[in-house]
């Protein structure tokens, strides 16, 4: 049986949304049940570039324009950078900014409007952040909040781990969260109703069949981790140790995490025996079964044979 690929990993993610523009409609719709019904949506950057896969720092985010010039940045993060919130602005801000030509008026600005999924947990500070999984920003002014300047920039984030442990999103929302965080569980998927969520489980299995697919969800995930040992190999040179000894520990988990993934779409549910060496790899062992996954043909040659 081909082992499903990841919705979260995005490429799949983009390929999914961006080449499927209904299920891009109903996802707007159902994270923002707030605003206007959306009826159609334009997608404005269906293709991936090969440069993409491996690009530090690139996101396969999908952008669609709906039929009033509304324009949607959708995203899938799976791992959090200290510079998240500031990027995100940055890339809402200029697809803001792009719409208007020279001497057009600002008043034909459409809103610009970011969807951006996180699989991890982003606002952890106190009871209140960690009891809320769907925020809105808005601009809008500090002492009295029902004033704002405006709904043209306006970025939702949903927190999917914490969506799907606080169980507080009903409905179609529900429905795709459990998408995202259980497509692989069929007693889950099972009791889903939604018909888009429903279609986008049909596309995942179709997709996952593609070797071609598989291979590049591969090679963007082994980018990916790649890029992070780079990025872990600066930090050692230049951080103080016992700062560096807290972020090469998470940073190992992280990276431990995405490694398990690849070698479960890859080969399966991990034996015993290779979950404990993964457990115990060290940063060059990490570095040299992540070179060697896409040409190793089990566990056992990716390994070496368990005693």
């Amino acid at each position: 049986m081909v082992a499903l690929l990841d919705p979260k990993n995005d490429y799949v993610f983009k390929r999914l949304f961006a080449g499927e523009p209904e299920l891009t409609l109903a996802l707007i719709n159902d994270l923002r049940p707030d605003l206007p019904r959306v009826t159609s949506v334009e997608i404005l950057n269906p293709a991936i570039e090969a440069s993409e896969l491996s690009g530090k720092g690139i996101v396969l985010d999908v952008r669609a324009r709906c039929i009033d010039g509304h324009q949607y940045n959708i995203e899938m993060q799976v791992q959090r950078q200290l510079d998240w919130g500031a990027r995100s602005l940055f890339y809402l801000a200029r697809l803001l900014s792009r719409q208007l030509g020279a001497g057009e008026e600002y008043r034909s600005v459409a809103s610009a409007i970011g969807i951006h999924l996180l699989d991890f947990d982003l606002f952890t500070e106190n009871r209140a952040e960690r009891g809320q999984a769907l925020w809105r920003f808005e601009m809008r002014d500090a002492t009295q909040p029902d004033v704002t300047l405006g709904s043209e920039l306006q970025l939702t984030v949903v927190e999917l781990k914490k969506a799907d442990r606080l169980g507080q999103l009903q409905g179609p929302a529900s429905d795709w969260i459990r998408f995202f965080e259980h497509w692989r569980e069929e007693n889950v998927m099972g009791d889903v109703t939604h018909e888009p969520v429903k279609k986008a489980m049909g596309s995942i299995r179709q997709l996952s069949a593609d070797e071609e697919a598989q291979r590049l969800a591969e090679a963007r995930e082994w980018g990916r981790i790649n890029w992070n040992l780079s990025i872990g190999a600066a930090r050692r040179e230049g951080v103080k140790q016992g700062l560096e000894q807290g972020l090469e520990q998470g940073r190992m988990e992280a990276l431990r995490s995405a490694l398990a993934q690849l070698l479960e779409q890859r080969f399966g549910p991990l034996p015993d025996w290779a979950a404990d060496q993964l457990a115990a790899v060290t940063a060059d062992q990490l570095a040299t079964w992540t070179g060697s996954l896409l040409s190793a043909g089990n566990l056992e040659e990716l390994f070496g044979r368990p005693d």
